[in-house]
């Protein structure tokens, strides 16, 4: 963040952060999580980079569910990223800034980059404005330069507040019941980055199976 983009995050921003970080740790700690088919992460970690990818309306029980895993999260340049970046950063999260659309080539080389390196990078496709559960190509492309596992990560809870907003951003309620669910670790079939943009339809489809395995 520039100087002038830090003075421009106002004293509201920074009193909604610390309210919010405040909120989140209160009820973070209240949730009760299941996990479903959590052992493909442990046969990929520490072996090689995998994206972890999310729907945006399920962004908070997984930013507290995995905190103080040196995971690396893309967040967007948007002034309400500003909010969720630095959230994520006070969870032990690495930042990526940009997004499939502003700051999108910047933030591709270093998604990859991260990759390469073996580290766990988690992704909201639908982010950071929607349209709410479609997969922008950025993941899948950098799944595709990278030649990483893409796991479909996702969070249901038995009790939530949801949002008026494009995600219905789900806020589960005080020691709700909240089970998160992976995947199966699929890589991109194209050989090439504007190939891999067309595999979106394929992921979103095993994004809703993951959901269905969670009980959602």
């Amino acid at each position: 963040m520039t100087s002038n983009e830090e003075e421009s995050f106002s004293w509201k921003s920074k009193a909604a952060l610390l309210l919010g970080r405040g909120l989140l740790h209160v009820l973070g700690r209240t949730w009760r999580f299941r996990v479903v088919n959590g052992g493909p992460i442990g046969e990929l970690r520490g072996k090689e980079g995998f994206i972890f990818s999310l729907w945006h309306g399920h962004l908070l029980p997984l930013l507290w569910f995995h905190r103080d895993e040196g995971v690396v999260v893309l967040i967007s340049e948007h002034r309400d990223g500003e909010l969720v970046a630095r959230a994520a950063s006070s969870l032990g999260f690495g930042l990526i800034r940009g997004s499939t659309t502003r700051g999108a080539d910047r933030a591709l080389i270093s998604l990859v980059r991260e990759l390469e390196a073996g580290r766990e990078v988690a992704i909201t496709p639908d982010g950071p404005r929607g349209p709410a559960r479609q997969f922008a190509p950025g993941a899948l492309i950098a799944a595709q330069r990278s030649d990483s596992f893409i796991i479909p990560t996702v969070a249901v809870a038995d009790r939530a507040w949801h949002l008026r907003s494009w995600d219905r951003f789900m806020i589960p309620k005080p020691f709700a019941r909240v089970t998160i669910a992976y995947g199966r670790p699929t890589k991109v079939l194209a050989s090439t980055p504007r190939a891999a943009a067309e595999e979106g339809g394929r992921f979103e489809d095993l994004m809703s199976e993951a959901i269905r395995m969670a009980g959602g």
